[in-house]
């Protein structure tokens, strides 16, 4: 019971914001479709990769749904520094995590989470001048199964409001629904089966905890989205906001399955110099948030949903219940029947 009672507050704390985040980027898929991104991306120096990390910001696309994209890019005659920039912003972040992040973890980690970002992109980018080998264009098809939308944001004026209402509650939830299913699973577990003050009494509150996070990060796959609640259920426990936050960074950038079409994109090099980025400014970010925060009780889950009546919290984990389910039931139909149709 108490799991159930914490995976639904932390849903009902969450499901305004982020139906709100899937309209929203429905609506922005219909302006930064990647042959818009591709225009801009071109040609070396650092414009471009402040360009990239900038564009890469909003874009509601994981760590392997990116990958065709950039794969696009490529392809079209982005440069590698661009690229780099924009593979490192952009699965950090998107609008509608952004706005599961005020949700749940306030308003400054939500200011916080897409400057880190970006400045996380143009570093990377950056540094990877350093990498000058050449690189064949690589092919689209590189990505996790899982990921279906990555394809889409290329066809966004075509079909206006409707296409935008498709891609934000069906295709979108479809994507990452399963993993945020999980992901507030996981939190509920942690919150009520950890004790309080579990990770103080452990692991304190210096470096050492950080570097477990990018340690756990680094090579799984976890959505923008999904990492947050499970950061805000390990800041309940007692892990320090910047250790948390390390954790929000290096879940989404990167996992296992995507790295060997990093390699493909970037090179061997370029993949270290990217993995050595998201690492090293993971833990900068984290330094630096508690630092920040010295003195100061980051409370989780509630300090934006308090401001909404209960009512209104119910009922919109309810309809997000229902998208969820409809766009992961109609995902199982599309890949049962293009089993089929290969068998």
């Amino acid at each position: 019971m108490s799991l159930v009672s914490e995976v639904w507050r932390i849903l009902g704390e969450m499901s305004p914001y982020l139906l709100f985040g899937f309209f929203a980027a429905g609506i922005l898929s219909q302006f930064l479709s990647a042959e818009t991104v591709e225009r801009h991306l071109g040609g070396a120096g650092w414009r471009p990769v402040v360009k990239a990390a900038l564009w890469g910001v909003p874009m509601p696309l994981c760590s392997c749904s990116v990958i065709p994209v950039a794969a696009s890019l490529r392809r079209r005659g982005a440069g590698r520094q661009a690229l780099a920039a924009f593979l490192l912003s952009t699965p950090q972040t998107g609008v509608d995590s952004v706005l599961v992040t005020y949700a749940l973890l306030g308003p400054f980690l939500a200011i916080f989470r897409p400057i880190a970002a970006f400045v996380t992109g143009i570093v990377g980018g950056l540094i990877m001048r350093t990498d000058n080998a050449k690189r064949p264009p690589v092919e689209a098809g590189e990505t996790c199964p899982e990921c279906s939308h990555a394809g889409e944001m290329g066809r966004g004026r075509l079909g206006g409001l409707r296409m935008a209402l498709r891609y934000g509650f069906l295709t979108l939830p479809a994507d990452m629904g399963l993993e945020l299913l999980i992901g507030l699973l996981v939190a509920g577990l942690i919150t009520a089966i950890v004790p309080d003050d579990f990770f103080v009494g452990h692991m304190g509150s210096a470096i050492l905890p950080m570097l477990m996070m990018i340690a756990v990060g680094i090579p799984i796959y976890v959505c923008a989205t999904a990492s947050v609640p499970i950061a805000a259920a390990l800041i309940i426990k007692g892990l320090s906001p910047g250790a948390a936050f390390v954790f929000l960074m290096t879940g989404p950038a990167t996992n296992a399955a995507a790295l060997a079409a990093f390699r493909n994109i970037l090179g061997w090099r370029g993949m270290f110099i990217f993995i050595l980025t998201v690492a090293g400014m993971a833990l900068f970010w984290g330094i630096v948030l508690d630092c920040l925060l010295s003195g100061y009780e980051l409370v989780p889950a509630g300090g934006a949903g308090v401001m909404l009546p209960a009512f209104v919290r119910n009922l919109s984990a309810v309809i997000l219940l229902m998208v969820l389910g409809h766009a992961l039931l109609r995902r199982n139909r599309v890949l049962h029947h293009e089993s089929a149709a290969h068998q």
